[in-house]
């Protein structure tokens, strides 16, 4: 059922998960998990960081990879993540220890160019996701039936394509996506798309909204728009985007239910204008 929210994240403490739910779900990773834990600056995993070359690239420009530094729990599920239309991944590189620290190998991309078109900054991040899982020295922590993608502005509109192409994804998160291609009805992958309300280069009314609805609702959606927010709000930290980006890739790269409750009904409060949600449970 779709729901549309604006009112604030009720801040309790959610139910914790049994010992017999974690034994049926054997991706499950981390502490039961808070509103309180979400919003911190880090989760519980200790991250280690290691650089990708361009020359050791292929198909992409070379990046930097974040992971878990412990190997305790096993692998871990992966996610690229592109820059914007001119940008580098410094501009957004906040992104990658905050979601390691969570229980995911994170490798944030440079493109090829600056000017790369969502197409082919898609099939960058693929490529990324290649490298990670068969070549990259982090590679025996990954559980490679486990990877999404993510990015911002064009970086976003390249994760629409990416998971467009490559449907055995597990998870998308656009932010403030760039594209031309408005319907993305053949999208099978859960996508969470993250919205600036006051974005003048990719307007949500001509590009998240849009695409958010042309997701078909047999696909798990959602949507969060920021209240006041311009095309630039991935460029600093942002705690709402954090929060529900987090519970996102948790609950389907990890398959970890304890993560729906904070994504329905999920979030609202004086920081958010719109919230949607296909409802997952």
């Amino acid at each position: 059922m779709l729901v549309t929210v604006a009112a604030t994240i009720a801040l309790t403490a959610p139910l914790g998960a049994t010992a017999a739910h974690a034994a049926d779900n054997p991706y499950e990773r981390g502490p039961n998990p808070t509103l309180a834990a979400l919003q911190a600056s880090r989760g519980p995993y200790a991250v280690s960081t290691t650089s990708v070359s361009r020359l050791s690239a292929v198909g992409f420009g070379g990046g930097t990879i974040y992971y878990p530094t412990s190997t305790a729990d096993g692998t871990f599920g992966a996610i690229a993540i592109s820059p914007g239309f001119t940008a580098y991944w410094s501009s957004i590189s906040w992104l990658g220890p905050r979601l390691a620290s969570h229980g995911f190998v994170v490798i944030g991309i440079e493109t090829l160019t600056t000017a790369d078109q969502p197409d082919s900054r898609g099939d960058q991040l693929l490529a990324a996701l290649d490298y990670l899982t068969s070549r990259s020295s982090v590679r025996s922590r990954i559980d490679s039936s486990r990877l999404a993608v993510a990015g911002h502005s064009m970086g976003g509109g390249g994760s629409l394509e990416a998971a467009s192409d490559r449907p055995s994804l597990q998870a998308a998160v656009p932010l403030a996506p760039w594209n031309l291609d408005k319907s993305w009805t053949e999208l099978r992958v859960p996508t969470l798309i993250v919205g600036g309300e006051a974005d003048t280069i990719a307007p949500v009314a001509s590009h998240s909204i849009p695409f958010y609805t042309s997701i078909p609702s047999s696909a798990e959606k959602s949507y969060l728009e920021l209240n006041g927010a311009s095309h630039f709000f991935p460029q600093s930290v942002n705690t709402p985007t954090a929060v529900q980006a987090v519970a996102w890739l948790k609950r389907f790269v990890d398959d970890d239910t304890r993560y729906s409750q904070f994504i329905c009904p999920g979030p609202s409060s004086l920081s958010i204008s719109d919230y949607r949600s296909s409802c997952p449970v």
